[in-house]
């Protein structure tokens, strides 16, 4: 037994310094931009070699911080990361070498198969061997391979295997010459804190999209009226729900590395949150309609803050004290692409309501309270009504609901009253001009940009709604921990005409608590009990914006879900073919709306319920149904 522990003391003394002369001498690895496909196509048959390495990983700027990490490469090029791009049309004959350089690592690769496949087949390449892999591109879609070595699956593959991915494309059979979609892989990478250093202890966490973090992303430009597709492939251990400013994006196809639902054009959702589960692929398309600078990043506030960096940034003594407020510089990184559109603005943009008199105007103060939530304080935007201001710390359970109206002109003018910056974004909002969108240092256009609303200072955002829905206004500065301590809130648009009954109209806030595992629906932890009438329709507007949580929204009774009639998503009216009864059971994440129609049958005791997909927290709100008309919310 001795001699046994020796010989283990051994083989892991030999891993480290294996491991320690890697990170000597780690080759650079590159950004690969998924432009180029790899490998050699002749008659049909894509010839590729790939081999797995370690390299050092530059994520921020190319001379910052680093990080040896496993990667591929194609044979005779850097390594990159993502992997290799392998893209084909249907039918062709892919033979691909793996290559294993590693001394120390069985390698394990995942979708190198015919899509779509009903097996999942692997292929095992030991320490300093070489396998090949044929297979033939089947059915036209965005696909991904993936390996470990660590045997971990692909939601608990977060270390230093966390890179080893790459993207498959298969065009549709006879595609030649070069394609105008753009392709994106989102990584992550993590490491634990190191428990054998002094305190304070940190973790370290990346996200990154084609191998870079915000502001080290890719930038783009387009002109308005530009058509751009993009495909987005997520083999993380996250999901990611992807938020657009400014515009709708169509969802083309949704699937997995395994296979891939192509839409026909009438089943394409048109969102401004999609949400992307671990191991999921989407094809989405949109077409600018405004210039200005524009963002598309994931709506989950750790993903975007400034803790997604190779530096060790311990927490804040004060939460809510981000280390800037440029949004271009260090106080927003990770899964974050900046959008330039260049061009004149549409018809709506003289409609912004900046020199127009008749707009409706409304003033919205951003208030705290201290130590509300435990040591944290709460804040609330609260909408002045009268002529005299509310108090600096009056702050309501719930923020103030705005209620605007289609093609109404509107001046909102908002007031920071708290000790700390502040921005407001309009969720979901088509505005006319960019400069209203709400992200400090960004929003707007080279040389005109808008500013951090500062402590005592005001903003004034005017826009004109475009179309009716449920929206969300919510901060945009250090926002995953605003958002939890209360600044976010509905955000209603109705028809001219149109009246917001809150008898049978009921609008349900999902937020959570800041630096707390526990749920807030309309910013109460025990909701009051629903009533309903039976026999009455009923229109609910779920709305996800708990910055760390995705959710499951349940109606029920004793014998399971019931059944809704969707009627929008994201603010977005369903066409009528898409406006069908479906089980009442829908899984958001932040930044997500969504509409239903519900009629109740007949006096019976059901559950409205919102729970973590992950083990977090549950809410519910008892439901009753009456006989006759009862309270409200």
């Amino acid at each position: 037994m001795k001699r046994r522990g020796a010989i283990e003391r051994c083989l892991i003394l030999a891993l480290f310094m294996s491991l320690a002369s890697a990170r000597a001498t780690a080759p650079r690895i590159v950004a690969n931009d998924n432009r180029v496909a790899a490998g050699t196509l002749r008659s049909g048959v894509l010839t590729l070699h790939i081999e797995l390495r370690r390299g050092r990983w530059f994520p921020q700027a190319d001379s910052g911080p680093s990080e040896v990490v496993q990667g591929f490469a194609e044979e005779g090029h850097s390594l990159t990361i993502p992997g290799p791009l392998v893209r084909v049309p249907a039918g062709t004959l892919v033979r691909i070498r793996i290559r294993n350089t590693l001394a120390d690592s069985t390698l394990v690769m995942y979708g190198l198969q015919t899509q779509p496949a009903t097996t999942t087949d692997t292929v095992q390449i030991r320490a300093g061997t070489t396998r090949e892999v044929r297979f033939r591109a089947g059915s036209p879609g965005t696909y991904f391979y993936w390996g470990t070595t660590t045997g971990s699956d692909m939601e608990k593959r977060d270390g230093v295997d966390s890179q080893l991915y790459g993207v498959i494309v298969v065009d549709p059979a006879g595609t030649t010459g070069p394609t105008r979609d753009r392709i994106f892989a989102i990584g992550a990478w993590h490491q634990d804190p190191d428990t054998t250093k002094p305190k304070p202890w940190i973790r370290r966490d990346m996200m990154v999209i084609n191998g870079k973090s915000w502001p080290y992303t890719e930038r783009f430009e387009f002109n308005v009226g530009d058509t751009v597709r993009w495909r987005w492939v997520n083999p993380t251990v996250d999901a990611h729900p992807m938020h657009m400013h400014g515009f709708y994006f169509n969802v083309e196809s949704r699937g997995a590395w395994s296979a891939d639902t192509v839409y026909s054009p009438a089943d394409r959702r048109r969102v401004v949150t999609e949400m992307m589960l671990p191991g999921g692929t989407m094809t989405m398309q949109w077409v600018p309609g405004q210039p200005g600078n524009w963002l598309f990043h994931c709506h989950f506030g750790f993903h975007v803050s400034h803790y997604i960096s190779l530096n060790a940034i311990p927490d804040a003594k004060d939460p809510d004290s981000p280390m800037e407020v440029d949004h271009t510089a260090d106080g927003m990184a990770g899964l974050v692409l900046g959008i330039h559109v260049r061009g004149p603005a549409t018809r709506l943009a003289s409609r912004t309501g900046v020199k127009d008199s008749t707009s409706r105007r409304i003033r919205l103060f951003i208030n705290g309270a201290r130590a509300r939530f435990g040591k944290g304080d709460a804040y609330a935007f609260v909408v002045q009504n009268g002529q005299t201001p509310p108090a600096a710390d009056s702050v309501p359970a719930r923020s103030s609901t705005l209620l605007l109206r289609r093609g109404e002109p509107v001046r909102i003018t908002m007031v920071n009253n708290l000790p700390y910056p502040a921005a407001i974004h309009w969720h979901g909002i088509e505005l006319q001009d960019s400069y209203m969108d709400g992200v400090p240092g960004w929003s707007g256009s080279p040389g005109r940009t808008a500013p951090m609303v500062m402590p005592g200072d005001s903003f004034t955002a005017a826009f004109t709604p475009p179309r009716a829905g449920t929206f969300i206004y919510h901060s945009h500065a250090n926002d995953s921990y605003q958002i939890a301590s209360g600044l976010a809130a509905p955000l209603i648009v109705l028809e001219p005409g149109a009246t917001y009954d809150t008898a049978t109209d009921r609008t349900f806030l999902i937020n959570q608590e800041p630096n707390n595992p526990r749920g807030r629906i309309n910013g109460q932890l025990l909701p009051d009990t629903l009533h309903l009438t039976a026999g009455t329709a009923y229109r609910f507007r779920f709305i996800a914006i708990a910055p760390d949580w995705r959710v499951w929204v349940t109606l029920s009774d004793s014998g399971g879900p019931l059944r809704w009639r969707a009627i929008a998503k994201d603010g977005a009216e369903l066409p009528p073919h898409q406006a069908t009864a479906r089980t009442a059971r829908l899984l958001m994440g932040a930044g997500e709306t969504a509409d239903f129609g519900f009629t109740p049958n007949g006096p019976e005791p059901l559950t409205l319920e919102v729970a973590t997909q992950k083990k977090g927290w549950t809410v519910r709100i008892p439901v009753v149904v009456d006989n006759h008309p009862s309270g409200r919310i």
